[in-house]
């Protein structure tokens, strides 16, 4: 069921996100992988509305049912966000990573634009959902919860957050996939050789906070190009650019206990886990005005 659901979101996320396939392309032409299959996904992230009936509580459900644990919290004050990260079952499937805006903390007027949608959502849909149907799951995943918004709306939550206004157009679609590129071939296995490689290939990254986002530690290193502008059609038929999704790149260091294994015998477990706040924070702008201005 997991495997089902997982590949369902990927395959919708891929036709949408044209830099999935440059990026896989960009890396069989170069000789990094022979396919697709040979990534390895880091983790997967989605972006939710803390209201009663939605949010982290309501989503979260789908992946605790297929086996997902919860783990840390992290807190974004300046961005109003609190996000959550759950380990997955067995380590070939992504680490889960869902965002949830803190509505209740956003001004009267941007909390009644986001009520006025998510109102229409009566009671958790979560709660109706069949889990061994897997094509149900799916199908949830990629169905809209409220009315499509108004392009007004839309501008007048992004002024305030653009967090929102990207969740009241885009729903649960996924935000982002990530490349774990550790086990990457030498010369493409460090995010700094990979940032190279993406550059070079013409990709345009997210600098909020310097290309490489590192964690205090100095173990968690990540990456990200800038969403693309995708044309989106608002309630009415206006039609107007907007942010869609984006590509992540993660290394994670072998942790010192397990630095003398040899390359070979190295797996997940050995790496440093979890994620960082001070990372993520930045990451999230990947669909923010000031970076995708620069690769319009």
């Amino acid at each position: 069921m997991l495997k089902e659901v997982l590949k369902g979101l990927m395959d919708r996320y891929q036709q949408r996100v044209p830099d999935v396939a440059a990026v896989i392309a960009a890396m069989i032409q170069e000789g990094i992988i022979k396919n697709a299959d040979d990534i390895e996904n880091d983790h997967i992230a989605f972006r939710t509305m803390g209201v009663p009936q939605l949010g982290v509580q309501s989503l979260e459900k789908i992946f605790l049912h297929y086996g997902y644990t919860k783990m840390d919290t992290y807190h974004f004050p300046a961005k109003k966000l609190d996000a959550w990260w759950y380990a997955p079952p067995e380590p070939q499937y992504p680490r889960i990573f869902i965002s949830e805006l803190r509505v209740s903390e956003l001004s009267q007027e941007a909390q009644n634009i986001i009520h006025s949608y998510t109102s229409e959502v009566k009671t958790d849909p979560v709660n109706t959902l069949d889990f061994n149907d897997s094509k149900a799951v799916d199908t949830f995943l990629h169905s809209a919860l409220w009315r499509t918004p108004t392009l007004a709306d839309y501008k007048a939550l992004a002024t305030e957050s653009e967090y929102a206004a990207w969740v009241i157009y885009n729903r649960y679609y996924l935000n982002h996939f990530t490349v774990s590129v550790h086990n990457l071939p030498t010369g493409y296995n460090t995010v700094a050789d990979f940032n190279t490689f993406l550059e070079h290939h013409g990709f345009k990254l997210n600098d909020s906070g310097g290309k490489i986002k590192t964690s205090p530690d100095g173990r968690l290193l990540q990456s990200a190009t800038i969403a693309r502008m995708i044309e989106a059609e608002f309630a009415g038929g206006e039609k107007f650019k907007i942010a869609g999704s984006y590509v992540e790149f993660a290394e994670r260091k072998v942790l010192p206990q397990f630095a003398h294994l040899p390359a070979a015998e190295i797996q997940r477990q050995h790496r440093r886990e979890g994620f960082e706040a001070g990372n993520a924070d930045k990451i999230f702008e990947s669909t923010y005005a000031a970076q995708t201005k620069k690769s319009s």
